[in-house]
């Protein structure tokens, strides 16, 4: 096998290692990409459940009076309309609208939070936080002592309902706390892979033991990095860092949906600007008219011309045909065809609306009116 050297490692490492996973780098991690195959992980996942290791993902605590604290200003999300239990997918921007990270918070209690960020951006996100939350606001990094494991699936609930011993009963985009292995976990109705499913925090000594116990049931398998990418992008989920960044902002990703209006918060007035003058590129999404697959950095021409470059693309295991998302200097309605082109590699496809998979057990109008609303 491979070595790597360099790289942080989640505490589930040798057990990846043991299942004979495929390891690579990821955002700063050494990470599992495959156990049995990307096609088979993913077709498992869509089928009865996956079990991510996610433990690489950042995660802050924030305390405070919502009165007093200044959190609000630096993400979409509105604070003070969330109940506790609830969790919302938001950005934290930059002056001029760009995303700095996309990014889930979760209300835990009336002045306390969790905001769970990408892996890669942790730490640069902890120094932008930390130098501009005002004294009022407490912020803690428990990314180092809180491991995260994600189980996807439509067998999901039945699995959890009979680890726990008790109903998972979540609305999408809520949590609770249960109990499992001594420990009161939280465990929260949301994902990234179209179905139903969870996941679950707990303290990194119990990550293990976690691990295992919901491996030993024969509903589960191991997914990889692999799976868990093509699964995003047949739901037309943005990555960050390759489709989206902090020089794209949510209006030309299509998420707008995800800002609230009637709260301020830094990159606002630029975001504005661009709703009254238009959008100079939008993201489009589209299907190949075969099994070739488009890839990071192909060109995207219309009728002879080059209007924009494609950011992700894969063969779809649901599907059967090639997918991808990119962005275009020319908005185009749904059945247009393109040329994807890479050098002497021609693909032709055709512009589609997402998501492409729509027979998930979760559907994406449930993913955008829950995150929304």
């Amino acid at each position: 096998m491979e070595e790597h050297t360099g790289f942080k490692n989640t505490p589930l490492i040798e057990k990846h290692k043991d299942l004979g996973a495929k390891l690579a780098p990821f955002g700063g991690w050494l990470m599992p990409i495959q156990y049995s195959g990307i096609i088979e992980e993913h077709n498992w996942t869509r089928k009865s459940a996956g079990l991510f290791d996610i433990c690489h993902m950042g995660e802050f605590e924030v305390e405070g009076d919502l009165d007093k604290i200044n959190l609000g200003e630096f993400i979409t999300v509105n604070l003070k309309a969330m109940p506790s239990g609830t969790c919302k997918y938001g950005f934290m921007l930059n002056e001029e609208g760009g995303i700095i990270d996309d990014l889930v918070v979760y209300r835990i209690t009336g002045n306390k939070w969790m905001v769970v960020v990408n892996a890669a951006t942790t730490d640069s996100n902890e120094k932008y936080l930390r130098s501009r939350l005002n004294s009022e606001t407490s912020i803690k990094n428990v990314s180092g002592v809180l491991g995260k494991l994600d189980l996807q699936g439509p067998l999901s609930k039945k699995i959890l309902d009979d680890i726990t011993g008790v109903n998972i009963n979540l609305e999408y985009y809520t949590f609770n706390y249960f109990k499992l292995l001594g420990e009161n976990i939280i465990i929260s109705r949301t994902g990234y892979t179209g179905e139903l499913g969870y996941e679950l925090y707990m303290p990194n000594e119990k990550v293990i033991q976690l691990w295992e116990k919901i491996l030993s049931d024969s509903r589960v398998k191991p997914v990889g990095l692999g799976a868990r990418d093509t699964l995003r992008l047949e739901m037309g989920y943005s990555l960050y860092g390759q489709d989206i960044d902090n020089t794209t902002s949510p209006l030309e990703v299509g998420l707008g949906s995800f800002i609230d209006w009637n709260k301020d918060f830094i990159g606002k007035e630029a975001l504005l600007k661009q709703r009254e003058l238009g959008l100079s590129r939008r993201i489009i999404y589209f299907s190949a008219n075969s099994r070739r697959s488009p890839r990071h950095n192909y060109r995207i021409n219309y009728k002879g011309s080059d209007i924009g470059i494609v950011t992700s693309g894969s063969f779809s295991p649901s599907l059967g045909v090639g997918i991808g998302m990119g962005y275009s200097k020319v908005g185009l309605e749904a059945s247009e065809e393109i040329r994807l082109t890479e050098g002497a590699i021609s693909i032709d496809a055709k512009v589609v609306k997402r998501p492409f998979y729509k027979n998930g057990s979760v559907k994406y109008k449930e993913m955008k009116n829950a995150c929304a609303g």
